[in-house]
Formats: structure tokens, sequence, C-alpha cells
């Protein structure tokens, strides 16, 4: 269990969705991108004081973006892999307005939990490596 919290925490590499396909190019040009930025809220800094229900939730939260990701939604995401008090993550996505976007992100489910807090910015994928 530890082993997979750590890799839900720790986790360095970008998860990447690189849509290709005249479709996308047609879905896309209706829709906006954004980032939320996540931090740790303060009790959630010390990890010896998380519980279990707590690595559950972080579970969902991963589960989510990585479900988000396959559908093409999310764009990236990932986190710093500094201390739990300087840490944050990063989710590049998109949506069809502000108002989902904020749905969105309000959803997560750290953020539902006050495991960590998020604040949405609208943005501009301007380079994307290609695999």
């Amino acid at each position: 269990m530890i082993t997979m919290i750590r890799r839900l925490l720790f986790l360095s590499a970008a998860l990447l969705a690189v849509p290709t396909g005249a479709s996308h190019a047609q879905q896309t040009s209706q829709r906006q991108q954004y980032v939320y930025v996540l931090h740790l809220t303060p009790r959630m800094q010390d990890r010896s004081a998380w519980t279990e229900a707590e690595d559950k939730v972080v579970g969902q939260h991963f589960e989510r973006l990585a479900k988000a990701t396959k559908g093409g939604q999310v764009i990236l995401a990932g986190r710093t892999t500094e201390s739990l008090d300087k840490t944050f993550g990063l989710v590049i996505f998109e949506a069809e307005s502000d108002e989902a976007a904020r749905l969105f992100m309000a959803s997560d489910p750290a953020v539902v939990a006050d495991i960590m807090t998020a604040t949405l910015h609208p943005y501009s994928v301007a380079l994307l490596r290609r695999p």
C-alpha cells in the first residue's frame, strides 16, 4: 500500500495524451485549455498524519485523472518531487467553458476531501513534445 501511495504521491512523469486526427482538431476547436494547480492542505504536509482513508482518496484522485487522460480531456498531470510542504501538482486539461473547467477541478476527490487545494487558470499549450 505504501509503495502504491508513494507512486501516486511522487508521480514525476507527466501523463500525456497526444491525440491525432481531424476529429480531434474539430473537437478541440470548441474546447479551451486550463491548468489547475494543486497544493496539499497544511494538515496533509506531514505524511505521518495521513490515514488509510486519505490514502484511498489520493488513489481516487489519481484514477480520475488517469481516466480523464485516456478520454482525451487531460493533457498532462503530475507533481513536483519536493518535500510535501513544498510540492505542488499541475493538471492541464480541456473544457468547453470556464464553468465546466471549475466543475472539473472542484470535483477532484482530493479537493472535495480537503486533502488538496486547487486554483484554476486559463492556459494555452504552446509547445508539446511528440513521442
